[in-house]
């Protein structure tokens, strides 16, 4: 079977911009918090939907497509302000909506409840139980037998794109919050979240060919790696356990897609 599937390399640098402009809505223009969140999530999407209009309508290789769009929206995001944060006090008032809360003893970032897990029911009601799941299923697998099924495959991809967008506009909101700062390079700085976001895909059954995949194996490899990250951090002194993460999180996703490839391959998923 054919089956092209998709990538986006561009999500660090779209959290990067949309927290600038939520930085700027909420520290510079003055505007109400809702409208502010609104305005950073539509931006987001916009932005997503210029990577799935490059690739589902002219034809971008995703990998070419969505990596120009990361220089882009990353050097946008650096030029917005001069290359320097927001962090004024509208904007450090936001801290509030990431203050952790306190559960049988343990204290959990408020996004857990107010953001993570309504987004993890929404997204897993989308893909398992809406329309447009069978058919995200169907174009990854293989878009030619979907073409011959009558789907729109451009409009599939393209809205799936404009999906990922949205959903990086949630994560700028929250990284403004957590740090109580817009920063032009919040998403793209240091390992950035490009790999964690491959490595999260991969490591949860994200096919990297497509058609494969579920929210579940992506949410607990998104804890998974989330915990490795923590766990060098305090494995070692000063700033070796960051030095360590990229390390770490290669080897994490060679070995994801060498898992990954055998699996479909005994299933009969791959040629």
């Amino acid at each position: 079977m054919s089956g092209r599937g998709g990538i986006d390399l561009s999500v660090g640098a779209i959290v990067s911009l949309a927290g600038m402009v939520f930085g700027f809505c909420v520290g510079v223009w003055g505007l109400p918090l809702l409208t502010s969140v609104a305005v950073c999530l539509a931006v987001g999407t916009l932005l997503g939907a210029v990577n799935g209009f490059l690739t589902a309508y002219v034809r971008v290789p995703p990998l070419i497509a969505t990596l120009a769009t990361y220089y882009a929206y990353s050097s946008i995001a650096l030029v917005s302000n001069d290359n320097a944060p927001i962090s004024n006090r509208p904007v450090q008032d936001l801290s509030g909506l990431a203050r952790p809360v306190e559960l049988g003893g343990l204290f959990v970032p408020r996004q857990v409840f107010t953001i993570l897990l309504p987004c993890v029911v929404l997204v897993w009601l989308v893909v398992n139980r809406a329309t447009y799941g069978r058919k995200l299923y169907a174009v990854g697998t293989n878009d030619v037998a979907a073409t011959f099924a009558s789907l729109s495959v451009p409009r599939v991809r393209f809205t799936a794109y404009a999906g990922a967008g949205l959903l990086a506009g949630i994560v700028a909101v929250v990284t403004v919050a957590q740090f109580a700062s817009a920063r032009p390079d919040a998403g793209t700085v240091g390992n950035g979240m490009t790999l964690p976001a491959i490595t999260i895909a991969v490591l949860g059954g994200v096919a990297i060919q497509g058609g494969v995949g579920t929210v579940g194996g992506v949410v607990v490899a998104a804890l998974l790696v989330t915990w490795l990250n923590a766990g060098l951090l305090l494995a070692f002194e000063g700033s070796e356990g960051s030095q360590y993460q990229l390390l770490a999180l290669g080897v994490v996703l060679v070995l994801s897609a060498l898992l990954n490839a055998f699996t479909l391959r005994r299933y009969g998923r791959l040629s």
